[in-house]
């Protein structure tokens, strides 16, 4: 039986960055706080947890004084800031370049919109990490839209400028698009400012099409990802659709026997919160199943 590593599957740019950024310190001292899970990995953080890495809640942030937390690759709203340095909290700013942007981008885009009565809306997952943090950047106004379901809690008949959580899927985050304009047009609102902005990381955007590909030249796909991971669940999707014999693992312990009968070709692959470590430890142990 053939088992093959996508090469392109594990840890984006700015989950790396956080875990390198979260070793180095524990390697010197031994104990760092981290302001929520680093990546939605239970293995992973269960491995940096070991080293010394504690996750706490943003409960348990506001009433530490005088350390250092990390806060991870999602980023946080300014309350965070605000309380560390309130609270002479030493931060290690592990937020990705890309979602530091966007909240950026959010922040000066609301600013315009109050001047002219209009909305915010992020197509993001509600309560997700990144998506408290880009919400914090409007004072809590913004409006979050999971789906088409969601639409309409924005008011058509004022501005809107949307944006999109960094992981969510384009063709998703297309159709929503399109929705949204078939019923303002519907209403007679075509004329009120729908401004659109493309914010979806393409570090993540383009393994979709590449893992289709990749699902679809095995006979079984083993998909590695943290329960947590709402990117996992998305590529996850995409895996399953192309290829009906695609399985959900987040440890080695959930992978089944049977799975592999009569098969001649097994692929693993990932979520960009996936350790490369642990797709290649479920690798090795799908090898011993043929034996």
């Amino acid at each position: 039986m053939k088992v093959e590593i996508d090469p392109g599957s594990g840890f984006c740019f700015g989950v790396v960055n956080a875990i390198e950024r979260a070793e180095d310190e524990l390697d010197k001292t031994g104990k760092l706080y981290c302001l929520g899970d680093i990546v939605h990995n239970n293995v992973e953080v269960n491995r940096l947890k070991e080293k010394g890495l504690i996750t706490i809640n943003h409960d348990e942030f506001s009433k530490l004084k005088n350390c250092k937390v990390l806060i991870r690759a999602h980023g946080e709203p300014p309350e965070t800031y605000q309380i560390a340095e309130k609270n002479q909290i030493t931060l290690i700013d592990a937020s990705c370049p890309v979602v530091l942007k966007l909240q950026e981008r959010i922040k000066k885009g609301y600013e315009n919109m109050k001047k002219v009565n209009g909305q915010i809306v992020i197509f993001g997952k509600l309560g997700h990490a990144e998506v408290n943090g880009l919400v914090g950047q409007t004072n809590q106004e913004a409006i979050v839209v999971e789906g088409m379901e969601d639409i309409s809690k924005i008011n058509l008949s004022l501005p809107v400028k949307i944006f999109s959580q960094t992981t969510k899927s384009i063709d998703e985050y297309k159709e929503l698009i399109e929705e949204i304009k078939n019923r303002k047009k519907k209403l007679g609102f075509e004329e009120i400012p729908f401004i659109e902005n493309d914010t979806i990381c393409r570090q993540v955007s383009t393994r979709g099409p590449k893992l289709m590909a990749f699902a679809q030249k095995h006979d079984v796909i083993i998909f590695v990802s943290g329960s947590k991971s709402s990117n996992g669940k998305m590529l996850y999707d995409v895996c399953k659709k192309e290829n009906p014999m695609t399985f959900f693992v987040s440890d080695i312990y959930e992978i089944e026997k049977d799975w592999f009968k009569n098969v001649k070709s097994v692929g693993v692959c990932g979520a960009t919160s996936s350790p490369r470590w642990l797709m290649e430890k479920i690798a090795e142990h799908i090898q011993t199943l043929s034996k």
